[in-house]
């Protein structure tokens, strides 16, 4: 579904489209696995319901689980989206831990036991690394 773009990004494709919630969200057996991928770092039981932070065009946002959401989707929130402009297959960029725990601090969450090591760990995936793709 994703594979590594950047020092920093995966990129995939997801079907876009606006919806009435208020946080995006996919579908949650998709967010845990991504989770998992980009947030773990195989010395344990880690949480895997910390928002994912996907990028969509200029924009990033926290990412949620949500079981209404159909698989291979990405559902924004109206009011964060032209939705005349949606729905739609689009390129996506997921933010792998680093970044995403840089992203999440700024809009405010406490993520401390996020990623091992804080920010700059470098032990996860990574372009010379042979787990570079996210189911």
């Amino acid at each position: 579904m994703f594979e590594r773009f950047s020092s920093s990004y995966f990129l995939g494709r997801l079907y876009v489209e606006p919806y009435d919630g208020t946080e995006a969200a996919i579908h949650r057996t998709e967010h845990e696995r991504l989770n998992e991928c980009v947030y773990t770092d195989g010395r344990g039981v880690e949480r895997v319901d910390y928002p994912l932070v996907m990028k969509l065009d200029t924009a990033h946002f926290p990412v949620v689980g949500d079981d209404g959401v159909p698989s291979g989707t990405l559902a924004l929130p109206r009011d964060a989206v032209d939705a005349d402009a949606l729905p739609d297959d689009r390129p996506v960029l997921l933010a792998d831990a680093p970044r995403a725990a840089e992203l999440l601090r700024y809009a405010g969450y406490d993520l401390d036991d996020l990623v091992p090591g804080g920010p700059g760990e470098t032990d996860g995936p990574g372009p010379d690394r042979p787990d570079d793709r996210l189911a």
